[in-house]
Parts: C-alpha cells; structure tokens; sequence
C-alpha cells in the first residue's frame, strides 16, 4: 500500500488529537475532575437514602434541594478566590493551588462532620450545617479547578482538557453514588457493622478519597499566568481585604461587560443548551410513560447513557481540536437539535428496548459533544488571568438558567401537546441560539477569541 502525504498527514492528526489526552497538564485535570464530580452526590442522592433509612420525615428530605444552593450562587463568593491569598499556603504552593489545597481540606472536613451525623436525631442540622458544608466547599473547589483548568491549558488543550475533565467527574459522581452504597452494604453485611455505623464508615471512606485530589495538587505546577495576579496582588498587598474584594468584583463584571456586544454574548450563553435541557427535563417521564420499568430506566438511562456520555465527550474534544471555535459551536449545535427528534421516533416506536437504546446513546453522546464545546468556548471567554475565577463562575450560573428556569415550562407543554410533537418543539427552542450564532459570527465575534487549531506534520 503507497502511503501519501494526505495518508501520513491523516495518520498523523489522528495520532495527536489522542496524545493530547497524555500530556502532563491535561492528566492534571483529569484528576482534579474526579475530586470535583466526588462530593456532589454525599450532600444530594446518597445522603437523601442515608436519611430515608433513617426515618427522617419526607418534607424535611424535600428541603435537600436548597442544599444544592452554593452550586448556583457560587459566583458570589468567587472574587474571594480571585482577589486574596492565603497566608502560608500561597508562598508556598502558589496562588491557586492554595486555593486549591485549601477547599480540598474542607471538603475532607465537611465530609468528615457529616459522617458522624444522626439523620434521625438530629435531620435540621444535618441539612443546614453538615450537608451545606460539604456542598459549600464542594462549590468552592469548583470555582478554583474551573480557573486552574483555564489558565493552565493552552488553548488548543482546551476542549480535550474538558472533555478528561468531564470523563472523571462522572467517575467522581459513580464513586459517591454506587461506590458509597456498595461500601455501605459490604461493611453492615460483610463486617457485620451497625446500620449507622455502615454510613460513618462509608463517608469516612469517601473523605479519604479527597486525597486524590490533593495528590493531584502536590504534583501539578503552578499556572504561568498566576504571577500577573501575583504581581498585582503585591501592589495591593496593604489594601484592605474587603475592598480588594469588592474592587476584583466590579472589575471582573465591568471587564466583561464592556467587550463588544456583551450583552448578545450573555444572552447566547443562556440560550446554547436551552433545547438540550429543555428535552433532558422530560426524558424520565417520557420513559415511564411509554410503559418502560425503573429498571429499563436505570440500565438503559443510567447505565448506557452514562457511557455514551463519556464516548461523547472525548468526541467533543476532538471536533474541537480540530476545528475552529465557531465551527466546532456549529456542529454541537445541530447536533444537539437534531438529536431531540430522535425522541419523536421513539414516541411512535413505542416500548423497545433496542430503539430506547439507540435513542439514549444518540442524545447522551450528542449532549456531551455540545456540552465540552460549549464549556471551550466560555474558557476562551476567561482570557484576563485576574478574573478568571469570577468571570467562569458567572458565565456557568447564566447557562443553568436555561436548565433551571426556562425549561421548567416543558412539562405543561408536553401535557398539551404530547410527546412527539413536544420533542418537535423541544428541537426548535434552538433556534434563538442559531439565530445569535450568525450574528456573533458576522461581526467578528470568535476571531479574537481563538484562532483554529491546525495539526501540521513535520517533513
């Protein structure tokens, strides 16, 4: 077989869109995503069975939503991380770092505190001190990965940088779920432990698991970038820490908001999932309603998606390597848009499991492609190194509004209309999105955001 250039040149691209997953920064990252995605499910899903088994009252398991809070306002208290150092920990590891080895105890204490917690003595302080605690500095190790990860790949590492990132968290969430539950059940069964005492030693269990994370810190450097922030940190080094605060705040939001056409670029940012979560509301109830079983639901939703999921994202990652920015937001756009009618099908497919099958894999692996080329582009938005931490936090809360508040109309029209038809619909909230992305694109609006990453080969 003669191989030509175009061959070796294709061989070679290949090659190096999955060599880019090994290299030193990008493993980093991966890792820190698994410490992210750990803790979400210990003050959520896992911790609401603990409870139940508890006995603890229904009304007071439903109040476990506002747990979840720190998630959504976490942009509050980002300029913190931005504008401050920590005595000791920042001459020593470095600006974000610090900050990263500094929420990670935390989130090792927090855990610990909810550990030795009684759901059934004592529910109201298990929900507003122990589980917000952990939610809190879970938030908060948030806020400092999303900067770390932004100022440390180069901007062709990006996408890949995200889509190991994304791979992880899922591993993260998959460790404090089933991981939890099984620990739970090998030490009450296997060890013959309490039923209380299962549940301590779970969570002490997933508390040491913060230690890759940790880890991870130890061996990672510290982005370049952080010694512009150093430098200007030095010349406010006797300013008031509030007012350091309240000045890194007001910059970060005014250096936002007086880029050309910024509110357009807001409102894009709330718009680009909208048709992705607008579908993603209703696919539960749509399952069960065609007459599928939990268990069809778990296996095929949860257990196919969940791969499909990670597939996608690594898909993601490559489409973005090797494509322009705004041609990669293209592409995940309509994918994410044609995807939502693949439901339509299976409305009139009615119960299949092959076709449920089919149908869960092409949404989950289209979802997660426009999900990491999403999240590249709101890295590139995070190009100013002393802000990086508030703008990310800021630009994540705008685009779960989509997911939280717009879409919270799907289930009364899918009431009105029935499934296929909604799904029909559910595809054409896109449209506002397209619509923004022509005109975005028109005015020069991704040409100083990036520039395309082309793979060149050596002679």
């Amino acid at each position: 077989m003669t191989v030509t250039p175009d061959t070796a040149t294709a061989r070679g691209s290949l090659a190096d869109t999955f060599a880019i997953y090994l290299k030193a920064r990008v493993l980093v990252v991966l890792f820190l995503g698994f410490s992210a995605g750990l803790p979400l499910a210990l003050s959520s899903s896992t911790l609401l069975i603990w409870m139940r088994e508890a006995g603890v009252d229904l009304g007071v398991i439903g109040l476990f939503a506002l747990v979840g809070t720190p998630y959504t306002i976490k942009f509050l208290w980002a300029p913190v991380v931005d504008a401050l150092d920590i005595p000791v920990l920042s001459p020593l590891f470095g600006r974000r770092r610090a900050w990263l080895f500094f929420s990670q105890l935390l989130l090792i204490l927090s855990i610990v505190l909810l550990a030795f917690c009684d759901p059934a003595l004592s529910p109201w302080y298990v929900v507003f001190a122990a589980a917000a605690f952990v939610a809190t500095a879970s938030a908060t190790q948030d806020i400092v990965i999303d900067a770390f990860r932004i100022e440390s790949l180069s901007e062709s590492e990006q996408a890949a940088g995200m889509a190991a990132y994304v791979a992880a968290y899922r591993l993260g969430m998959l460790a404090s779920t089933a991981g939890a539950l099984f620990l739970v059940s090998g030490f009450e069964a296997g060890l013959g432990f309490g039923k209380d005492a299962s549940w301590t030693a779970g969570y002490l269990v997933m508390a040491a698991l913060v230690v890759v994370g940790i880890a991870t810190m130890l061996i990672a450097r510290e982005p370049e970038k952080s010694a512009v922030a150093a430098a200007e940190h030095a010349a406010h080094a006797r300013q008031n820490p509030l007012a350091r605060v309240a000045m890194a705040a007001y910059a970060s939001f005014g250096d936002f908001l007086t880029r050309d056409m910024a509110i357009l670029v807001l409102v894009f940012v709330v718009l680009y999932k909208l048709c992705d979560a607008f579908a993603g509301a209703m696919t539960a109830p749509f399952v069960i309603d065609l007459g599928f079983s939990r268990n069809d639901y778990a296996a095929i939703v949860k257990g196919v998606g969940l791969a499909a999921t990670l597939i996608g994202g690594f898909a993601g990652g490559a489409i973005a390597r090797v494509y322009p920015l705004v041609t990669s937001l293209w592409i995940g756009a309509f994918l994410q848009m044609a995807s939502n009618l693949i439901f339509t099908w299976q409305a009139f497919v009615g119960v299949n499991l092959w076709a449920l099958t089919v149908t869960i894999i092409v949404e989950n692996f289209t979802g997660a492609i426009g999900t990491v080329i999403f999240v590249a582009y709101l890295s590139a938005l995070c190009s100013n190194p002393l802000h990086t931490a508030t703008q990310y936090a800021l630009l994540t809360a705008l685009a779960a509004v989509g997911r939280t508040y717009l879409s919270a109309g799907a289930g009364f029209i899918a009431e009105r209309t029935g499934w296929p038809l909604f799904f029909i619909i559910s595809a054409l909230t896109a449209l506002p999105s397209l619509v923004l992305l022509v005109w975005l694109q028109q005015r020069g609006h991704f040409t100083g955001l990036a520039k395309p990453t082309r793979i060149v080969m050596d002679d």
